[in-house]
């Protein structure tokens, strides 16, 4: 594999195998120089077609920290402002000489259509509802370094369901992890599903938060968007809050050992509390944290050597913890490292990253100016 585009491009030793990498690197971010040479040599760009804080910034951090060259693309100064087409964009920038892309887009399925023409790993930092793999990464490091496994663990997720890619994620990397999912919001917000099943995973879905909210291990909440005041979808932000949000009532009634998350950015007061997202069981700031090492782990996996800790025999002696990513022999400019499991669940074409919502690359033509017009499903956007 040697591109990320969905959760669902992901077996259970492959996420194992980041969850591993991400450790170590964790352990190069504690240093006094938390850089290491394992990408010199290599060139990452940060393709964001819309708004972003944390999840561009941790990219760039996380590409610079392996000593890559970072080229960020702001399509506002871009010649897609002159009527250059995404494909011809994407030629342009691959012609220059980069490894590796990293695509954030408003419409879904727009950074699988872009892998057919580079050669770079592409990696989808959010394509509109559909998916945010490094998301639900990072928020599974951050319950593992704070709960343990996952395994038979009860995981709320409340709110805006049906327009959130984080939901997507999740309701896939949580399931494939051996979690118990709850899925919790208003009927408007949830996508068209079968019983006890979304996304094609089986979850729990009830109507009510206040009948779980004492029995779950973590309280995940989602983004309440204004616009869905705006279209009718909910009736007021008052009465979100009072049936949906995680109020100071509601968390006092959780688990003395349950915790609380959120992708950001937080509507506080909304579908969170302030005093809510400050306390001691939330995780929001780890959740943070752990972009970076996860990214790092993502960036390594695909454009370094990727030759280590896949459980089979590693080609050479292979220094210990994060000593290895000093080797210079990690800067040396190979081939693009596999996703080496070799369990079943890694793709072999780009249509692996197709779920409810319509991300096919193949619907998708970058000649136009305007993708969005030309694959149907709305242009929706609701996670970090």
């Amino acid at each position: 594999m040697n591109h990320l585009l969905s959760v669902d491009d992901l077996s259970v030793g492959d996420i194992e195998h980041l969850m591993t990498l991400t450790g170590s690197f964790a352990e190069v971010l504690r240093r006094s120089v938390p850089k290491v040479p394992a990408l010199r040599g290599k060139t990452v760009v940060l393709a964001f077609f819309e708004d972003s804080t944390r999840t561009r910034s941790s990219f760039d951090l996380a590409a610079r920290r392996l000593s890559a060259d970072v080229v960020t693309f702001a399509t506002g100064a871009s010649s897609l402002s002159k009527g250059e087409s995404i494909r011809d964009t994407v030629e342009t920038i691959t012609a220059m000489g980069v490894d590796g892309i990293v695509v954030r887009h408003p419409h879904p399925g727009i950074p699988a259509a872009i892998e057919r023409y580079t050669p770079a790993a592409v990696v989808n930092a959010g394509d509109g509802r559909h998916q945010h793999p490094t998301q639900s990464l990072l928020d599974l490091y951050t319950l593992q370094t704070t709960i343990g496994s996952i395994e038979g663990k009860r995981i709320l997720l409340c709110g805006d369901i049906m327009n959130s890619r984080v939901a997507r994620s999740n309701v896939a990397m949580f399931t494939k992890m051996g979690a118990e999912v709850i899925i919790c919001g208003p009927h408007s917000l949830l996508p068209p599903h079968r019983p006890n099943q979304m996304f094609g995973h089986p979850v729990e879905i009830v109507k009510d938060i206040d009948a779980v909210i004492g029995s779950v291990d973590v309280a995940y909440m989602l983004r309440i968007q204004n616009e869905r005041i705006a279209d009718a979808a909910l009736p007021s932000i008052r009465e979100y809050r009072a049936t949906y949000g995680l109020t100071a009532e509601r968390a006092r009634r959780m688990a003395s050992h349950a915790v609380v998350m959120h992708p950001g950015p937080i509507n506080r007061g909304v579908e969170i509390d302030a005093d809510v997202a400050d306390s001691e069981r939330s995780l929001i700031t780890a959740q943070v944290g752990a972009g970076v090492g996860v990214r790092m782990a993502v960036l390594y996996q695909l454009l370094g050597p990727g030759k280590f800790d896949t459980g089979g025999e590693a080609a050479g002696e292979q220094p210990a913890a994060a000593d290895r990513f000093d080797d210079e022999r990690l800067s040396d400019p190979g081939g693009v490292g596999p996703w080496s499991t070799g369990e079943q669940g890694s793709p072999g074409s780009p249509g692996k990253s197709v779920d409810t919502v319509d991300a096919d690359a193949s619907t998708i033509d970058l000649n136009l100016i305007e993708p969005q017009a030309t694959a149907p499903g709305p242009v929706q956007e609701n996670a970090q």
